[in-house]
């Protein structure tokens, strides 16, 4: 299941193992093709906590990653960043990023 993460709930749920944080746009062409495949990880990967951050609307954490470009994904392994992908990438290169 992959859940909404602001920068009010950041600290109580990324912080501690495995997590993939997803920031996109609503407008975002490659963020809407890479949503599915997130969302079918988060179904086969139980032990990694997936997360979706809406840039518009969360410009502190979108500031504090460095987010430039969408879709990016952020790698943390106990807080602290292990990976960042930038662009569509296939389901492939995303589970080997997390492995």
């Amino acid at each position: 299941m992959v859940r909404e993460l602001t920068t009010a709930n950041f600290k109580d749920e990324a912080m501690e193992g495995l997590v993939l944080i997803d920031f996109y746009a609503t407008w975002c062409g490659p963020c809407k093709m890479l949503s599915p495949i997130v969302d079918e990880l988060s179904e086969e990967l139980p032990n990694v906590k997936f997360f979706k951050v809406d840039v518009d609307e969360n410009e502190e954490l979108v500031e504090m990653f460095g987010i430039e470009a969408m879709p990016t994904l952020i790698i943390l392994r106990d807080g602290k960043v292990a990976n960042k992908s930038v662009g569509f990438k296939p389901k492939a290169a995303l589970k080997a990023l997390l492995a």
